[in-house]
């Protein structure tokens, strides 16, 4: 991992700049925006590797940001709030987003937040040429082309929820704890939250309840989940 660039998108400009500071001591290249709109012609004309993205900006908000870049790439995207409220995080997640963070932030965990998420969007490229699918009765998870297929039609599916979904369907009947899906399918531990994986989980149950009674994405109270097959 070297090199990479990051653009940060935040209307204060003495986060941006301690921000690029330190990602380029660490040797990204960083890349600052601080109005919504010029954010999404920056995402564009520089292509980043990763947008870290607020949400309170002027033109544009990041929530609407996030739903433009989803419409045309699966660029990872970790949304920075200032209310740390739960609705703000969950909204993040639901618009596709990879992560977020909590602000007031230290910019060591920005700095490993970051990593982490580059670490997981970067694995499933150093093996496309060994197909990646697993198959069910009326299920098809891909992630070679990162395709989720329902009753044989093409669902459109987040990369994280299609990388979990993929993991679990992988190990049939295996139940995993919050955090083994945190570390095993985002890649971090300390970081995690694991409200992540239940709204990941969610979304994924809208897709799929009800498809088939010979498998079923099942919740274990008190452990986790598993996808079961019958």
């Amino acid at each position: 991992m070297a090199n990479e660039r990051i653009l940060i998108v935040d209307d204060d400009s003495n986060i941006c700049e301690l921000l690029r500071l330190y990602f380029e001591k660490d040797g990204f290249q960083a890349d600052i925006v601080t109005d919504g709109i010029k954010a999404l012609e920056a995402f564009e004309t520089l292509k980043p590797d990763l947008v870290l993205l607020d949400i309170m900006l002027p033109g544009m908000d990041g929530w609407q940001i996030c739903r433009e870049i989803r419409k045309t790439s699966q660029t990872p995207i970790i949304m920075l709030t200032a209310k740390g409220e739960t609705f703000d995080k969950v909204l993040g997640l639901e618009l596709g987003a990879d992560d977020y963070i909590t602000k007031p932030f230290e910019t060591k965990e920005v700095i490993a937040r970051v990593k982490a998420v580059l670490r997981r969007s970067a694995t499933p490229d150093t093996n496309k040429s060994t197909p990646k699918e697993v198959a069910f009765d009326k299920l098809s998870i891909n992630l070679t082309n990162y395709e989720l297929k329902v009753d044989g039609k093409a669902i459109d599916t987040p990369p994280k929820e299609l990388e979990l979904i993929f993991h679990l369907a992988s190990n049939p009947n295996r139940v995993y704890t919050r955090d083994q899906l945190l570390d095993e399918v985002w890649g971090f531990e300390y970081y995690g939250d694991s409200r992540t994986v239940d709204v990941h989980v969610k979304r994924l149950r809208e897709k799929l309840e009800g498809v088939s009674e010979k498998w079923e994405l099942k919740t274990v109270w008190g452990v986790g989940y598993k996808f079961e097959t019958k």
